[in-house]
């Protein structure tokens, strides 16, 4: 039975395979320990376990590296009876430390506590003391802070006291200069004594406690300096010798992948991957059990080493007490039995045959050069040549090229954990420490097809060569760069993101020097689809369409399939061709069989529906003719304009007659204007005068009449208006 580290109520469950992920635990903090002063930027360390007189010694027996910045390291070994680990740490590792640390005593012992050194301020640590040691103070000013205490000193007798004070007294040595010395008043069983400091060569406190007191603060002065690393103790209790386990998370560089992709002619691809692991943590790593993580899973550092200390609030005590609304938590039994199904529905499934998934096993890195290889084919068949002379070593390796398949096997097993995805190292690994290796993780055949691919934005003549490659292992590719060898031979890098079992990418690695593309844009014209009108308001909807023709020449021995990449704008409706060969986040593919010597054409053409609202009233009769005189507006749609510039005209032609009216209006008045201004200066008996008047008389009896004239034409076009609007709104046709 198994005991793990546990709070007072509830055990923390952990759970082997899914490493550090599955557990958060809660360490105590043991009183005493040394003081932390501020975190360095180096990196943290893998922690050191060396074993001391009295404590037990675990050894680092698994690795597992996320690719999200951090490892998870697990220590295993026996302990016996009552029993302390200790384990060092880089003072900035302390933060994951405390939010990850998972602690199991598997032998019906149990886990006490979890001491470490605390990172509370210096200053406040010291004058947490009897005696306060912060500011750095002298002799006399400690004396001072222990006054009423029993001390002996050598001055150069042996005198026993009880400290009454200190004191600075000024001493003239010379003329004109004055020293000060502090004396030290004691009263002893012989009474007061005054005790130059200068003159004493010892001082005891003979108060055991308060000398203890004295000690604890140098003590922390004197660990303060160490800031590089920090002790953590594992106190195990129990009985009789018996397994433990530790585990945790530090900060590590992530792991990461390269390939090596090998092309024949009739021969399906070859792929081969590696992972890149580092050890810079301050130990080695010998036959550790390695798992590698892909995936991106959250990780974060929280300061949990620092002490927070915040301002608690003065309440008042009140007479009564009022009640305050309570707050209730959710039941969690029943979704705890959930995540125990989850967690064991989550274990991985064992490995293919042939492939050992687990930790360790009974086989290192060496056994590798003895894994079966097959022999090349060209070598089997110069093998079978008798008779003939062997070429040399040097000219069967250039016969023969490139062959990764010889000498290299896989050495991980596929595993899934939730979301993550992993690499199981079948062997154990052993890497010194500040150095990397590199691991076998993925060595066999893939599918993959070889094509062209040509993109304008990459080079607007020639496309890149390319292969599509589909993962047809068990494995998920993580992302990393790709080697392609193609015929034996260096044929350029690729790259390629995350790849999931069964699923589809696209590589390229050169210039294709033997195949040219050239496009051209084909214009065509606008073209007006449909004129609704419904309520006054013309609905209009036009058509935009563009083209896109490309010319592919082969000039190479052998056709080539060409995927041309195509833009894709979702305003846009692809035409010709009905459906593209691939279609991505924001392309088109478009797939082109090029012929050797022969011209490969591909026309791409889209179109574009625009639709917009106008009220028929705000057009004019030039534009309304423009849709009369269109094929694709209905009989009745034209009808119903035709009637709208009939009564259009009609309203017109009585605000033209209105406005005229107007005009002699202004005008007669104008001409009063000018015959009262005339009249003010003549004598109302003179006929000039008398003349005016009559004119003034006749011009108002034309006023009167034009004024009714005009408000007949006002009410006429009123009329006409609304005539009009109810003649629009109305109107529903297509």
């Amino acid at each position: 039975m198994s005991s793990r580290f546990m709070s007072p109520t509830r055990r923390c469950v952990g759970t082997r395979e899914l490493g550090p992920i599955v557990c958060l635990m809660m360490v105590a903090v043991l009183a005493g320990n040394a003081l932390a002063q501020p975190a360095t930027t180096r990196p943290a360390a893998t922690p050191a376990i060396a074993p001391k007189e009295g404590t037990a010694s675990l050894a680092l027996k698994r690795v597992v590296l996320f690719s999200s910045g951090v490892g998870y390291f697990e220590h295993a070994g026996q302990v016996q009876g009552n029993a302390k680990v200790e384990m060092q740490f880089k003072v900035e590792g302390i933060n994951d430390l405390l939010k990850s640390m998972v602690v199991e005593d598997l032998g019906g012992g149990q886990i006490s506590t979890v001491g470490y050194g605390s990172k509370d301020p210096i200053e406040k640590t010291l004058k947490s003391f009897a005696i306060d040691l912060t500011g750095n103070p002298t002799l006399g000013k400690l004396l001072t802070q222990v006054r009423g205490e029993r001390v002996e000193i050598d001055a150069p007798n042996k005198i026993t006291g009880i400290i009454v004070g200190v004191e600075t007294r000024r001493q003239e040595i010379e003329k004109g200069r004055i020293i000060e010395s502090e004396v030290l008043n004691l009263l002893t069983d012989d009474g007061l004594r005054a005790v130059v400091l200068e003159s004493v060569s010892r001082i005891k406190l003979v108060d055991e406690k308060l000398n203890g007191e004295l000690q604890k603060a140098l003590a922390v002065l004197a660990t303060a300096h160490a800031v590089d690393k920090k002790t953590v103790t594992l106190n195990f209790l129990g009985q009789g010798t018996r397994k433990a386990r530790v585990g945790y998370i530090q900060e590590t560089p992530i792991w990461k992948t390269s390939y090596r992709l090998v092309l024949e002619e009739d021969k399906k691809p070859f792929l081969q991957g590696w992972a890149i692991v580092e050890n810079t943590t301050e130990d080695d790593w010998k036959d550790v059990g390695m798992t590698l993580v892909s995936g991106r899973p959250i990780s974060f550092v929280m300061d949990l080493y620092q002490p927070l200390y915040i301002p608690r609030p003065v309440v008042r005590l009140e007479l009564y007490a009022s009640l305050q609304p309570q707050t209730y938590g959710q039941d969690l039994a029943a979704r705890d039995q959930e995540f125990r199904k989850l967690a064991e529905a989550a274990r991985p499934a064992a490995p293919p045959p042939g492939m050992a998934a687990g930790y360790g096993g009974g086989m290192g890195m060496g056994g590798m050069g003895g894994m079966p290889a097959a022999a090349p084919a060209r070598a089997r068949r110069a093998a079978g040549r008798t008779g003939a002379p062997g070429p040399s070593e040097g000219e069967a390796l250039a016969e023969e090229g490139v062959d990764i398949r010889q000498g290299v096997q896989s050495v991980a097993a596929a595993g899934k954990v939730g979301e993550l995805f992993q690499y199981s190292i079948a062997m154990p690994v052993s890497l010194p420490r500040r150095q990397s290796a590199m691991l076998p993780i993925v060595n066999g055949e893939v599918k993959g097809e070889k094509v062209s691919i040509y993109n304008p934005g990459v080079h607007a003549k020639y496309p890149l060569n390319g292969l599509k490659l589909t993962n047809s292992t068990e494995l998920h590719l993580m992302q990393g760069p790709i080697t392609v060898f193609d015929g034996g031979a260096y044929a350029g890098d690729a790259k390629i993101e995350d790849l999931a079992p069964g699923s589809q990418r696209l590589l390229s690695y050169a210039l294709d020097l033997e195949t040219e593309v050239a496009p051209e844009s084909k214009g065509r014209p606008e073209q007006l689809t449909s004129v609704r009108l419904v309520k006054g308001t013309m609905f209009i909807e036009t058509k935009h369409a563009r083209a896109q023709e490309y010319t592919v020449k082969n000039s190479g021995r052998k056709a080539k399939k060409v995927l041309i990449e195509y833009p894709l704008d979702p305003t846009w409706k692809l035409v010709t061709p009905k459906e593209p060969a691939e279609k991505t986040r924001d392309l088109y593919r478009f797939a082109v069989d090029a012929k050797p010597g022969e011209p490969a054409k591909l026309l791409v053409e889209e179109e574009r529906i625009d639709r917009q609202q106008v009220a028929i009233t705000n057009l004019d009769e030039g534009a309304i003719q423009v849709y009369l005189s269109a094929k694709v507006v209905s009989e009745k749609v034209k009808a119903a304009l035709a009637e709208v510039i009939k009564q259009k005209a009609a309203i017109q032609k009585v605000v033209r007659d209105r406005t005229l009216l107007e005009q002699q209006v202004n005008t007669i008045g104008q001409d009063q204007t000018r015959i009262r201004q005339n009249m003010d200066k003549l004598d109302r008996t003179s006929d000039l005068y008398k003349r005016y008047v009559k004119t003034l008389t006749n011009q108002e009896d034309k006023l009167e009449s034009l004024r009714g004239k005009i408000k007949e034409l006002t009410d006429q076009e009123t009329n006409l208006r609304k005539t009009l609007d109810e003649y629009l709104m109305g109107l529903d046709l297509q």
